[in-house]
């Protein structure tokens, strides 16, 4: 107790100090933070993908299309138990800055493959007898204000022209690695429209979604479906959603080591400052610490005494940059950046990382100053004046 006490004494003997680097620790600690969870939210769809679910694309390029019957080739392979289609819409909301998902689907069967998406069944019904009819993710609806029976117009890229949906329901998430930024529209509706302008346009789709009975079998199934249309106008490549995600996030993967880069920079940046906050410290103390001595104390207890109290200082920050991390998190996820990710939460990993970083700045920078107090001989130690 009376150890714990003299440190706690010592932490707060130099208060504007003190103050300084615990400020610093926090600012580090919350930054890290917030850079794991940005690395996090890239990986969202990832991880949140479902190990039952294929997807087929053309093998050469997501760009290039496939012939919708080719589902019912896929549906005759053993282990399918449901195939669906979906279409990247890629409109733009009143301005290109609204980006968010946009998917003509098989309004038929798409949610079934898919009960992580909470659809009110009354709703989902009215999507489907409405040809213009929308469904959208919660998220995205809070993000604009939207509600069931509002007219959303989108200017068409991809798919020219100035369409108009009507929003049928809004998903809520199953938890909180749901994605909820997603807008859906009939992709009967949109296949109607292009038949009549561009012919050769028609009944052709980005990717098909499969649902398999067995997800130990994926490999086997993927070869499968991808044998039935070898040497095709349209080859395919099939793999497991997790894939297909993750196939997102390598063309970006950069960016994402940038970001980890960075977040453990600004951790040993931290760790720079507190130690040179511990070696100021051992250094005015080098006295006191000799007195220790000649009282009987080890040179063990006095190099306790400089770990102690860094690891108290490095806690303190730490403990306070949790805590703020959580609130600033949920501000940056509302906010028109925070938009641009499907999902964006800290995780119980990156709390543990950034208890891991306090523990490595508080242990690392009192090893020098540490080491040096206890060495400290009697004499010279009574001699310095500093």
């Amino acid at each position: 107790m009376y150890y714990l006490k003299l440190i706690f004494k010592n932490v707060f003997r130099a208060k504007l100090r003190t103050a300084l680097t615990v400020t610093g620790l926090v600012v580090a600690i919350v930054a890290f933070g917030l850079l794991q969870t940005v690395v996090d939210a890239w990986f969202a769809g990832a991880n949140s993908a479902s190990s039952a679910r294929l997807v087929t694309r053309n093998a050469i390029s997501l760009v290039f299309s496939m012939p919708t019957y080719y589902r019912e080739r896929m549906r005759s392979i053993d282990g399918v138990k449901t195939v669906s289609y979906s279409q990247w819409f890629g409109g733009i909301y009143k301005e290109p800055s609204n980006f968010f998902p946009q998917f003509a689907v098989d309004h038929n069967n798409y949610f079934d493959l898919y009960p992580e998406f909470l659809i009110k069944p009354d709703e989902l019904l009215a999507f489907k007898r409405d040809r213009q009819g929308a469904i959208v993710g919660r998220k995205l609806a809070d993000q604009f204000g939207w509600k069931v029976g509002d007219v959303i117009p989108i200017r068409g890229t991809i798919f020219s022209g100035n369409w108009q949906f009507t929003i049928r329901a809004i998903f809520d998430g199953r938890d909180e690695t749901t994605l909820t930024r997603q807008f859906f529209m009939h992709w009967d509706y949109i296949n109607e429209s292009v038949k009549k302008r561009f012919p050769r346009r028609g009944d052709q789709i980005g990717v098909f979604n499969i649902l398999i009975n067995d997800p130990s079998r994926a490999a086997d199934i993927s070869k499968a479906i991808d044998a039935e249309f070898r040497n095709s106008l349209a080859e395919t490549l099939t793999e497991t959603e997790k894939a297909f995600q993750l196939g997102f996030v390598a063309q970006s993967e950069a960016i994402v080591v940038a970001i980890r880069v960075v977040s453990f920079v600004v951790i040993f940046i931290i760790m720079a400052v507190v130690a040179n906050t511990m070696a100021m410290t051992a250094r005015e103390r080098i006295a006191e610490y000799a007195t220790l001595k000649v009282l009987g104390f080890s040179p063990g207890y006095v190099a306790a005494l400089i770990f102690g109290e860094a690891m108290v200082l490095a806690f303190f920050g730490a403990g306070i940059g949790i805590l703020l991390t959580f609130p600033m998190a949920s501000g940056f996820a509302n906010s028109p950046a925070g938009a641009a990710f499907a999902s964006f939460a800290v995780s119980a990993s990156t709390v543990w990382l950034q208890v891991a970083c306090a523990v490595a700045v508080g242990v690392i920078a009192a090893l020098v100053p540490g080491w040096r107090s206890a060495r400290v001989k009697i004499v010279d130690g009574l001699r310095h004046v500093g």
